[in-house]
């Protein structure tokens, strides 16, 4: 194997599982998105922090109806970007030298703007930064485990996908409840979820590094 191949190959090894991958029009997508100059990879991957900064000045300065729903397309836009981003780069051919640094920092910035703005949203901004922090923390920790050769761990139960499905879910039903009853009680639930959810990743998480480590040892 060269080392393109064998690069590729890793890269391929620490992706995150997405079924989404398979669907006939993302595949459609990226193959037309690889035939051309712009956007590159890391545009795409940079138009993630855009969406994401969208959903979140809605939430924060229009948090009725309409805000709620622009909210939540903006973060599924912005997951639609960390899908296409990689497979442009792998599957389109495209893959830079840079690629594995705006895989993750756009990641981290977008997750901090939105899930910053709906602590600030409900009122709670503690609850917003600390289930930033711990999604930030959910990630150094797959990629620690990466970092000593060891596969990396995107078990949940509140992943990347798993966090921004909670809000999603809940901007969306809390656009029903601000009309019913002006309430914010969905967007309260969803954050201490995210909080509480990434906790636990970062303990399940771990565990799988510490077990990893001891079945090397074990072998050597």
């Amino acid at each position: 194997m060269d080392k393109h191949s064998s690069l590729q190959a890793d890269a391929a090894e620490n992706r995150r599982p997405i079924a989404s991958r398979h669907n006939r029009l993302v595949i459609g997508l990226v193959s037309f998105l690889a035939r051309k100059s712009f956007p590159t990879p890391n545009q795409i991957s940079c138009l993630s922090i855009l969406f994401a900064a969208i959903g979140a000045l809605a939430l924060l300065f229009w948090p009725g109806i309409y805000g709620l729903v622009l909210c939540a397309v903006g973060i599924q836009l912005r997951l639609m970007c960390n899908l296409l981003d990689g497979m442009v780069a792998l599957e389109g051919g495209k893959k830079t030298a840079t690629g594995e640094i705006f895989n993750e920092f756009p990641d981290r910035v977008a997750d901090t703007l939105l899930i910053v703005s709906l602590g600030y949203a409900i009122h709670i901004s503690w609850l917003g930064w600390l289930g930033a922090l711990l999604s930030a923390l959910t990630a150094y920790i797959r990629v620690f485990g990466g970092s000593l050769g060891l596969p990396q761990s995107f078990r949940g139960p509140m992943a990347k996908q798993h966090r921004m499905a909670v809000f999603t879910v809940a901007c969306l039903l809390g656009a029903i409840e601000y009309h019913l009853w002006s309430t914010q009680y969905c967007l309260i639930l969803a954050s201490g979820i995210i909080a509480v959810g990434s906790l636990v990743t970062c303990y399940t998480r771990t565990k799988d590094i510490a077990a990893e480590l001891k079945h090397r040892r074990r072998q050597a």
